[in-house]
C-alpha cells in the first residue's frame, strides 16, 4: 500500500476511535442533579431536573419523614447531594436527614421532600391533596397542613374536641411547621387579646405574614388581614391567628391546645366556623 494511503487509513481510524469515545463519555455522564421552580397548573412548584413535580407530606410536621414500607411505594423519596438551585431558590432553605433506614432525603424549610409515582410526566401534580395530607412542594407557603396528635403544654393527649384521647388531627401550621391558634375571646376580625404597648405578644405572639400561597385544599378568599396596633396580623374565617410562646418557634409543637386550659386558644382547621361578630 502507498506510504500516503496508510497515513489517510490512520488518521480516519483515529477518528473514529475518538468520535467513539466522545459518544460513550456523553452516554455515560451523569443528568445535572438540580432543583427548580417549575409552573404547573396549580401555579410554581418545585421540580426536580426533569421537571417532576415535589411533595410535602401533612404527617412530617416534626421535620422527620413519617412516609414508611409501602407508602413509600407511593410516594418515593426524593434526595439530591449539593444540586444546582434555580432562579428563586436559596440554598439556605435546604436540607438533608437520614431516616431509620439509612436512606437520605433532601428537605426543603426543614419539609421532607417526596415524588409522587403515579405522576406520570414533567408538570403532572396529581398527588395534591390525597388523603387529605400530601400536597404539591411551593416555595412561597404562608399556610400549611399539619395531621398530627395534639399534645398540650400539660403533657396529655387531646382530640379536636380538646378532650384527652388518641387522634390524628389535621390543623394550620405556617411555612416552618409551626402551629397556628386562635382564641376563644376574638371577634371577628377583632384582636382582644394583644395589648397596645404589645407587651404580651411574647405570650401569643401574632402571625404576621403577607399571605402567599395556600393548599388547593383552602379557599384563599377566606383568608384576610387586620392592624393591629399598627402591625399586620393574619385571619382565617375571621379569626386572628396566633403563635404560642411556650411552643418555642418548633416545628409540630401543640402546647397551646391546653393552656391556660383545653380549648381556650384552639388550633385553627379548614373546617374552623367564622368567627362571631
Amino acid at each position: 500500500m502507498k506510504p500516503y494511503l496508510v497515513s489517510l487509513r490512520i488518521v480516519f481510524l483515529a477518528s473514529i476511535f475518538l468520535f467513539q469515545s466522545c459518544s460513550k463519555d456523553e452516554e455515560t455522564q451523569p443528568a445535572a442533579s438540580g432543583i427548580s421552580i417549575n409552573n404547573t397548573s396549580l401555579g410554581n412548584v418545585l421540580t426536580d431536573e426533569t421537571g417532576r413535580t415535589l411533595y410535602f407530606f401533612a404527617n412530617d410536621v416534626d421535620g422527620a419523614s413519617t412516609c414508611k414500607g409501602n407508602c413509600l411505594t407511593n410516594w418515593p423519596v426524593f434526595y439530591r447531594e449539593n444540586p444546582s438551585l434555580g432562579t428563586g431558590l436559596n440554598a439556605s432553605d435546604f436540607g438533608t436527614i437520614t431516616n431509620a433506614d439509612g436512606s437520605k432525603q433532601t428537605t426543603y424549610k426543614t419539609w421532607p421532600l417526596y415524588y409522587y409515582a403515579k405522576d406520570a410526566k414533567a408538570g403532572d401534580v396529581s398527588g395534591e391533596n390525597v388523603g387529605n395530607i400530601w400536597f404539591v412542594a411551593k416555595p412561597d407557603y404562608s399556610i400549611m397542613l399539619s395531621n398530627a396528635q395534639l399534645k398540650g403544654h400539660d403533657g396529655k393527649s387531646y382530640t379536636s374536641k380538646y378532650v384527652e384521647g388518641t387522634e390524628s388531627t389535621i390543623f394550620f401550621v405556617d411555612a416552618q411547621g409551626r402551629t397556628l391558634y386562635g382564641f376563644r375571646n376574638d371577634k371577628n376580625k377583632k384582636n382582644n387579646f394583644t395589648k397596645a404597648d404589645f407587651s404580651n405578644n411574647s405570650v401569643w405572639p401574632i402571625f404576621e405574614t403577607t399571605l402567599g400561597s395556600v393548599p388547593s385544599v383552602l379557599d384563599k378568599t377566606l383568608f384576610s388581614t387586620i392592624s393591629v396596633a399598627g402591625r399586620n396580623q393574619l385571619t382565617y374565617n375571621g379569626w386572628p391567628l396566633y403563635y404560642f410562646g411556650q411552643d418555642n418557634n418548633q416545628r409540630g409543637v401543640t402546647k397551646g391546645v391546653s393552656f391556660p386550659s383545653p380549648g381556650v386558644w384552639p388550633i385553627i382547621q379548614k373546617e374552623t366556623p367564622v368567627a362571631p361578630q
